[in-house]
């Protein structure tokens, strides 16, 4: 299967770095006081290529889709809750349209593959592939054609949208089996390490998902390579998040991950580019099974651990704040010498970058 990758520049700068580095050393605290919102102020100063970064007009992209999966009992709940959610997130009912007024992040909803055709509305972008993939235990999810499809949609959704920041959401009934199916076979650990409870399933109904998923992995044995096991495993939304992912990290923003899925979208992209690991904040570990060991896999570190499983890019939206935070400490805080405030002997040392 042929890609036409977009052009993702490596952002390592040792001079930016060290500059970066200098700055957030000598402000009026303790060398690392701050913790892991230093690293994340020096993360989106790189980004950003700018010392003084500023967040501008973040996109909250919530791309939803239905799974021919979910016919087999993977879910707590029916297919039909895909549809009835994007109506929910375009009502401004949903938590992730609720987070989004509360911090002022505008609110798009791509109809990637949902299995029922939608109003067209100002805040919904029609990207529909098909009406939800086939069933993956039985037949590949999507064809090449689907699949590269949808990567080009989510590459259009983003050079669409403006500001410097993007936050990926994500909506389909099934879609933890897929995020699952992704992590297993792109990084080798068994199903049972990858796949959780999703939406609630009791130990009866996690049985029947696992049995499911080694079905869908022993049907496509010989699918290794990435986009092959995208259009294998994957759903219509995680592929469009790839396209997402990459085009966000050619143009240099921010990308903000939310939890499983989105998680096994950068995955995907990561085995495209690796590159685009350099513009992605990982915003939260979820409590779904496989989250903690898939963000190790990529080795990245989350900023909230709050045992949260609801998708939809909420806890990207929760960690939204912390970003405004870093960049706000990077630009505002003080540095010894202009507040005239005496620093230690350490302090007053050379900064950890040299």
């Amino acid at each position: 299967m042929s890609l036409d990758l977009p052009l993702i520049t490596d952002l390592r700068d040792a001079a930016l770095a060290r500059r970066l580095q200098h700055l957030i050393d000598h402000k009026t605290k303790p060398l690392g006081a701050l913790g892991q919102l230093e690293s994340l102020a020096h993360q989106i100063g790189l980004i950003l290529r700018s010392e003084q970064p500023q967040l501008q007009q973040p996109q909250m992209v919530v791309f939803a889709a239905d799974h021919g999966l979910a016919s087999r009992g993977v879910s707590a709940y029916p297919s039909d809750v895909t549809w009835q959610m994007v109506e929910n997130f375009l009502a401004g009912g949903a938590a992730v349209s609720v987070l989004a007024r509360q911090h002022g992040l505008a609110l798009t909803v791509v109809d990637a593959g949902v299995a029922r055709d939608l109003a067209p509305r100002a805040a919904l972008q029609i990207r529909k592939v098909a009406h939800g993939t086939a069933d993956c235990s039985t037949q590949p999810a999507m064809t090449e054609a689907q699949c590269l499809q949808a990567i080009r949609h989510g590459r259009e959704v983003v050079q669409g949208l403006p500001g410097n920041a993007l936050l990926l959401g994500e909506m389909g009934i099934g879609n933890t089996s897929s995020a699952a199916l992704l992590m297993a076979r792109l990084t080798g650990e068994p199903i049972e390490v990858c796949a959780g409870r999703g939406t609630g399933l009791d130990d009866a109904g996690l049985a029947r998902k696992l049995a499911v998923l080694r079905a869908a992995l022993t049907q496509h044995e010989q699918v290794r390579q990435p986009l092959a096991v995208l259009a294998a495993l994957g759903g219509f939304e995680i592929a469009q998040m790839v396209g997402a992912i990459l085009q966000a990290a050619a143009e240099n923003r921010v990308i903000v991950v939310d939890g499983f899925i989105t998680t096994s979208a950068v995955l995907v992209a990561s085995r495209l580019d690796p590159l685009v690991l350099q513009r992605c904040v990982f915003a939260h570990q979820s409590d779904e099974a496989g989250h903690g060991r898939l963000l190790a896999h990529l080795g990245v570190q989350a900023l909230l651990k709050l045992n949260l499983r609801l998708g939809e890019g909420s806890g990207a939206a929760l960690s939204w704040p912390l970003l405004a935070s870093a960049c706000a400490i990077l630009r505002e805080m003080a540095s010894f010498e202009a507040a005239g405030v005496t620093a230690s002997d350490d302090d007053a040392g050379q900064s950890r970058a040299g």
